[in-house]
C-alpha cells in the first residue's frame, strides 16, 4: 500500500510551480528572439524546411553576388574590346588609304608609323588589368601578362626599333562563375582566341603512313582529352581528333603525307601530348615545352594573330607595297576586325545571361524568405496572449497555494 506522507502536497506543488515557471522562461524568450523555434525539438519538422530554406537562402545570395562579378569582369572585358575595335577601325582607314595608289612611299612611310603607334595602343588593351590587378586576357594566368613583346628593326623603320614579334604566353583557361545548382558561366575570354585573325594550321614534315601508337596514351587539343590506343595508325588517330570536341580538324597532308591540324574557327591551337604521339609525329618539339610555344621546328606553323596581321599592314606600308597593303594586308585587318566582333557579340550573350540570371535570384530569394518565415516566426498576438495567461494562471497557483498550504508552528519548529 502506497503511503502519502504530509509533505507530498509541498512536493507535488513545488513540481507545478516550477513547470509554469519554465514554460513562462520558454514564452519569454520566443519573445525576445521573435521565433516559435528556440530549440529544434520544438518543432522538428519545421526546423527541417527551415533549414533547408536558410541554405538555399545562403546560396542564393552567394549566386548573386558571382553574378554581379561576372557582369563586371565581362563589362571590363567589353570595354577593352570596343577600344580595340577603335584601334583596328582606324588601322583599317589606313589601309584603305594607303591601296589607293596617289600616296608617294614616304607617306605611305608615315601611315606605317601610325599603325605602329597603334600597334601599341592594341597591345596595351590585350595586356590590360581589371581593378585587382589580374590580366584580363590570360586565362588562367592572371598575374602572368598575356602578350610577351619583341622589339627590333624592320626595313623601312629608319634605325628606331619596332615591335617585330608577339607571342601569347597565358592559357586556355575561362574564369567561370556558378549562377545556380550545377550552373556556370563563363566571364573571361583568353586572348589567344579574342586577338587571333585566323584559324591557325599545323603542318609536320614526317611521313606519318607507317605510324603506331606503341602503347595506349592520348593527346590534348584545346583542352579536349583524346584517348588513343595501342595498334592505330595515323588514320585513326585523325578519325578520334575529327569526332572530338576540340574545335580542331584534322587530315592527312597529300604533300608529305603527315598529320596537318586545323582550328574550325579562328584561334591558337592548343596542344599537348600526354605521352609522346604528336611529338613523334612531328607536330611538337621533343621536351617538355609547355603550349603554344612548342611546336616542332620542322612543323609548318600558318594563321596569325591581329598583332601579326598588323605588323604585316605596317611592314609593306613601310616598303611601298601598295597592292600588299590593299590585298592581304587589309584582308588580315577585315579578318581581325570579325574576330573581335564575333567575341564581342559573346560577351553581350553572355552578359544577357547573367542578367536574366539575376532577375531571377532577386525575385526567387524573397520567396524563400517567406518560406523560411511562415516556419519560424512567431505570432505576436498569439504568443503574448499566453504569456498574458501564463502569468494569471501562475499568479493564481501562487495565491492558492498560499491559503491551501498555511504554515504551522510546527513548520517552524522541525
Amino acid at each position: 500500500m502506497k503511503r502519502i506522507s504530509t509533505n507530498l502536497p509541498n512536493y507535488d506543488l513545488s513540481y507545478h510551480l516550477r513547470l509554469r515557471e519554465w514554460q513562462l522562461n520558454e514564452a519569454q524568450n520566443k519573445m525576445a528572439a521573435q521565433t516559435r523555434i528556440k530549440d529544434p525539438r520544438n518543432d522538428p519538422l519545421a526546423t527541417g524546411h527551415s533549414t533547408r530554406f536558410q541554405s538555399r537562402e545562403a546560396r542564393l545570395e552567394r549566386y548573386s553576388q558571382n553574378v554581379t562579378r561576372a557582369r563586371g569582369e565581362l563589362s571590363i572585358a567589353e570595354g577593352n574590346l570596343n577600344s580595340g575595335l577603335d584601334v583596328l577601325q582606324r588601322v583599317r582607314e589606313l589601309a584603305v588609304q594607303g591601296a589607293n595608289g596617289i600616296y608617294s612611299r614616304e607617306q605611305l612611310a608615315y601611315m606605317g608609323d601610325e599603325v605602329n603607334q597603334l600597334l601599341g595602343e592594341l597591345l596595351g588593351v590585350a595586356n590590360a588589368r581589371n581593378g585587382q590587378g589580374n590580366y584580363v586576357f590570360s586565362g588562367h594566368r592572371a598575374r602572368t601578362e598575356p602578350f610577351r613583346v619583341h622589339n627590333g628593326r624592320v626595313e623601312g623603320s629608319r634605325g628606331t626599333e619596332v615591335i617585330t614579334g608577339v607571342e601569347y604566353v597565358g592559357d586556355i583557361g575561362r574564369g567561370q562563375a556558378e549562377i545556380d545548382e550545377l550552373q556556370v558561366s563563363d566571364y573571361t575570354l583568353p586572348g589567344n582566341q579574342v586577338f587571333w585573325a585566323e584559324k591557325q594550321q599545323i603542318f609536320a614534315a614526317q611521313d606519318a603512313t607507317g605510324y603506331r601508337v606503341q602503347r595506349n596514351a592520348a593527346i590534348r587539343i584545346d583542352g579536349v582529352q583524346i584517348d588513343l590506343f595501342q595498334g592505330d595508325n595515323v588514320f585513326a588517330i585523325i578519325e578520334r581528333i575529327n569526332g572530338s570536341q576540340a574545335p580542331v580538324k584534322a587530315r592527312l597532308d597529300p604533300v608529305n603525307n603527315s598529320l596537318a591540324l586545323e582550328g574550325t574557327y579562328p584561334h591558337q591551337i592548343w596542344a599537348e601530348d600526354v605521352g609522346e604521339v604528336l611529338q613523334d609525329l612531328g607536330v611538337l618539339s621533343r621536351g617538355d615545352g609547355s603550349p603554344p610555344l612548342n611546336s616542332a621546328d620542322s612543323a609548318a606553323v600558318y594563321g596569325g594573330s591581329v598583332f601579326d596581321m598588323m605588323m604585316h599592314l605596317r611592314g609593306s606600308l613601310y616598303r611601298g607595297d601598295q597592292e600588299a597593303v590593299g590585298g592581304s594586308a587589309l584582308r588580315g585587318i577585315d579578318d581581325s576586325i570579325e574576330t573581335l566582333t564575333a567575341h564581342l557579340a559573346e560577351i553581350g550573350a553572355r552578359d544577357t545571361r547573367l542578367e536574366v540570371a539575376g532577375k531571377r535570384l532577386a525575385w526567387e530569394k524573397p520567396e524563400y524568405t517567406r518560406l523560411d518565415s511562415q516556419e519560424r516566426d512567431l505570432d505576436l498576438s498569439q504568443a503574448i496572449t499566453e504569456l498574458k495567461m501564463l502569468e494569471y494562471t501562475h499568479q493564481a497557483t501562487l495565491a492558492t497555494a498560499a491559503r491551501i498550504l498555511r504554515p504551522t508552528l510546527l513548520d517552524f519548529l522541525r
